[in-house]
């Protein structure tokens, strides 16, 4: 449990015969005790409910605010009315509980700043991850803002991760981003983005115990969320058939669907060698360069990504975390793999038709409604200017996997400002592209034009527009993320 949570929060260990936490103060002494208020955001989830629970038994003044974030139910699969289920939900827990309920309807700001940024995205052919944006505009900016006019001290969320803070040598206080305790559950990734003023009013009560105490104590406490199912989809809008929910403001334009074919020998992504004897990087680079570009190429993904590399010998570089050896790289050796794939339509064949390339990514199995194969087909390239997307059969499909990542320097974001990399430095850290991915060991180079992210081993569905966030080991402490 960190400091923070020891200070505002139980023991959940502990509870009365009522099945409530006893309100105490866990750091010894209740005399020394300082109430605070404390807004929560109460969706009408169980995490959101228990996360006001707790605080209104560790003895805070605790106030209830649902925000309304989206009317239009176009492409929506539950309902015209989901939002006010969860209202009239949140309402009876804020009433159970014995809290004051607030509503504010935030669906203005969340269409211009999600909603808006969403549909930009995809139309350039981008994956965009609404999630993320939601929690850096929405719920810790415009939502924060009027939970301060409230009079609070913090906002609390149910997020499954923690947060910490220290005083560094210049008096400075630190916030830290640590994962959830409950790995399963751990949620820190769509805090990408927070900025160090968001996480000074930030608080998640829930990130040092697991799913299962956290229904038990919903249950416990009779919360009427207790047994709700977990919100799927869009933050805010539910979950989507998202081509419908796209086709309000994108149009759809029919266009091919290209298979591009590997042998079995380029379905072995992390077994198969990308050097020759006596090869250097360099070599190895431009021979690959040269096979995509020669007019009898086979285009293989292989030879485009350099997915294999990780063959190369080490140099000798100190990892600045735990001392490992990692690769040196020159930055056009970096650029080549972190590049994504771009094929042509001769490198394939035609096998179908689709509604619009804008309406898929990469990675995409569903959707597709073309049969005929022995395994499952998957988007691993869309060229939006020529409306063609390209296909791949099988998990193991060459064209799914990349070795790299780059991030422009303005789309860097440091929640650590304080080891921020500088130009020329070289770190060692653990990786992940997605909610729930596991972290990835990777080493991160800062140049002048971006930060590039090469992974030990090739990474699947990369794609433009998702956000990378990468991590400490040990506490799993989340530095800074940027979009792809």
């Amino acid at each position: 449990m960190t400091k923070e949570n020891k200070i505002l929060y139980n023991s959940h260990s502990e509870k009365s015969e009522a099945g409530a936490v006893p309100a105490k103060d866990v750091t010894g002494a209740n005399e020394g005790f300082k109430p605070l208020k404390i807004a929560v955001g109460l969706s009408g989830g169980v995490d959101s409910s228990v996360a006001a629970l707790l605080l209104k038994q560790a003895g805070h003044n605790v106030v209830a605010l649902f925000m309304q974030n989206w009317h239009d139910t176009t492409g929506t699969l539950h309902g015209d009315c989901e939002w006010e289920e969860d209202k009239f939900v949140a309402e009876m827990v804020a009433k159970k509980i014995g809290i004051p309920f607030h509503f504010v309807d935030l669906s203005e700001t969340y269409r211009k700043r999600v909603v808006d940024y969403m549909f930009s995205e995809y139309e350039k052919g981008r994956t965009p991850n609404p999630d993320v944006l939601c929690n850096r505009e929405i719920k810790f900016d415009a939502f924060l803002q009027c939970a301060l006019e409230l009079g609070v001290d913090y906002v609390a969320t149910g997020h499954y991760c923690k947060k910490d803070e220290f005083v560094n040598e210049n008096g400075e206080t630190i916030y830290r981003i640590l994962a959830g305790d409950d790995k399963n559950k751990d949620q820190s990734y769509f805090l990408c983005q927070l900025s160090q003023e968001q996480l000074s009013r930030a608080l998640f009560p829930i990130g040092d115990i697991d799913k299962p105490t956290v229904r038990r104590l919903a249950k416990e406490a009779g919360l009427p969320s207790a047994d709700k199912k977990d919100s799927q989809g869009i933050c805010f809008v539910g979950k989507v058939d998202l081509p419908v929910f796209l086709q309000q403001k994108l149009k759809p334009k029919e266009g091919k669907v290209v298979e591009i074919f590997a042998t079995e020998q380029e379905r072995e992504p992390y077994t198969e060698a990308a050097l020759r004897p006596g090869e250097t990087v360099a070599e190895a680079l431009a021979r690959a360069q040269n096979v995509q570009n020669s007019p009898n190429a086979s285009n293989t993904p292989n030879a485009q990504n350099y997915e294999n590399l990780q063959n190369t010998q080490n140099v000798g570089m100190s990892d600045v975390t735990k001392g490992h050896q990692v690769q040196e790289y020159t930055h056009e050796e970096l650029e080549a793999l972190a590049a994504p794939v771009h094929y042509k339509p001769s490198d394939g064949k035609v096998i179908g038709k689709h509604i619009g390339a804008q309406f898929y990514t990469i990675g995409q199995r569903k959707g597709l409604n073309i049969g005929g194969h022995k395994e499952s087909i998957f988007v691993i390239s869309t060229d939006i200017e020529n409306n063609i997307i390209y296909v791949g059969e099988g998990h193991s499909h060459p064209g799914l996997y990349r070795r790299g990542l780059k991030i422009a320097m303005d789309e860097v974001h440091w929640i650590r400002e304080d080891l921020k990399m500088q130009v020329g430095e070289t770190r060692r850290y653990l990786v992940r592209i997605r909610y729930r991915q596991p972290l990835q060991e990777a080493t991160l180079y800062q140049y002048p034009d971006g930060l590039y992210i090469i992974f030990d081993k090739p990474q699947r569905g990369i794609s433009a527009g998702q956000f990378a966030a990468w991590y400490t080991r040990g506490e799993e402490e989340m530095i800074g993320s940027g979009v792809i």
